[in-house]
C-alpha cells in the first residue's frame, strides 16, 4: 500500500460565496481539507465557521490578522505535516479553479511522490488584462531566475506539494506571505533540484467575484522578490548552467 497520505488545504480570505459548492465538491474525494481563515471580517468569517461545521472533514484554522495568501499556505502546509500528511493540494476559495482536474494531479502525484504537480492556467476572456500582462512579465523573469523554461507557470494556486521537501525550505529561508509567494516558492524549489510536472487547468473570474491582488502594493512586492530572486540565481548560476547542460545531454 503507498505510504502516501492527501489533504485538501484552502487558504481563505472573506470568500464565502463559492465556499458551499467548493466543499460539497471536495467531500467526493473523502480527503481531509485544511482551510485557513486567514484574519477574514467578523461576519464573513462566522459564515465560513457555518459552512465548515457541515462537514466533519473539514478543518478550520484561524489567523487573528491577516497575514497574507502565503502566509495562509505556509500556514495550512506547516499544519498538514504535523498531522502526518505526505501531500497538500492548494486549492483556492474563489472558485477560479477546475475542480474537474483534481483527478489527473492526484493520480499524477500518487505516479511520481516527489514531484510537485502544478497547474498550467488555460484563461478565457475573463481575465483582467493587466493580469494577463502581468502573468507574462512574471514568466520572462522566472526564465532568468532558474535560466531554464522548466517552470512553465508560477502563478497558479493549483498544486500538489510534497509536503517533506516545502517545510524543509521554508524552515530555512523567509518566504513572501503575499501574493508573492506562489513564484518565489517553485523558483527556490527548482533550485533545489525538486522535479515539478505542469498539468493545463481552466481558470476563470467569475462573475462577480472578488480577487485580493492589491494592484500597487502586490506589484511591488513581486517586484522586489524578483530582484531578489535574480542576485539568488547569480550566485547559483555555476550549478544552474551545468544542470541545464546535463539535461540537454540527457
Amino acid at each position: 500500500m503507498s505510504a502516501e497520505k492527501y489533504c485538501f488545504i484552502i487558504p481563505n480570505y472573506n470568500h464565502v460565496q463559492a465556499l458551499p459548492s467548493l466543499l460539497e465538491r471536495l467531500s467526493h474525494y473523502e480527503l481531509p481539507v485544511i482551510m485557513v481563515n486567514d484574519g477574514s471580517q467578523p461576519e464573513l468569517a462566522r459564515q465560513m465557521q457555518t459552512v465548515t461545521d457541515e462537514y466533519e472533514r473539514v478543518t478550520l484554522l484561524h489567523h487573528s490578522q491577516n497575514q497574507g495568501k502565503g502566509g495562509a499556505v505556509q500556514t495550512g502546509l506547516r499544519y498538514a505535516l504535523e498531522q502526518g500528511f505526505s501531500h497538500g493540494l492548494q486549492v483556492d476559495a474563489d472558485g477560479q479553479h477546475c475542480l474537474d482536474d483534481i483527478d489527473t494531479m492526484l493520480a499524477l502525484s500518487k505516479q511520481s511522490p516527489e514531484t510537485l504537480i502544478s497547474g498550467r492556467p488555460v484563461y478565457d476572456a475573463s481575465i483582467p488584462k493587466h493580469r494577463f500582462i502581468s502573468r507574462y512579465i512574471t514568466h520572462f523573469w522566472v526564465c532568468v531566475e532558474t535560466l531554464s523554461h522548466r517552470l512553465e507557470d508560477t502563478m497558479c494556486g493549483f498544486r500538489v506539494y510534497p509536503l517533506a521537501p516545502v517545510t524543509e525550505l521554508m524552515n530555512n529561508v523567509r518566504l513572501g506571505r503575499g501574493m508573492d509567494f506562489d513564484i518565489e516558492i517553485l523558483v527556490r524549489l527548482d533550485w533545489r533540484g525538486v522535479p515539478m510536472q505542469f498539468v493545463p487547468t481552466a481558470v476563470i473570474y467569475p462573475q462577480g467575484g472578488s480577487s485580493h491582488f492589491r494592484l500597487v502594493k502586490d506589484n511591488v512586492l513581486i517586484s522586489w522578490m524578483h530582484t531578489r530572486l535574480f542576485f539568488g540565481m547569480l550566485w547559483r548560476s555555476p550549478k544552474l548552467i551545468w544542470r541545464h547542460i546535463s539535461e540537454v545531454l540527457l
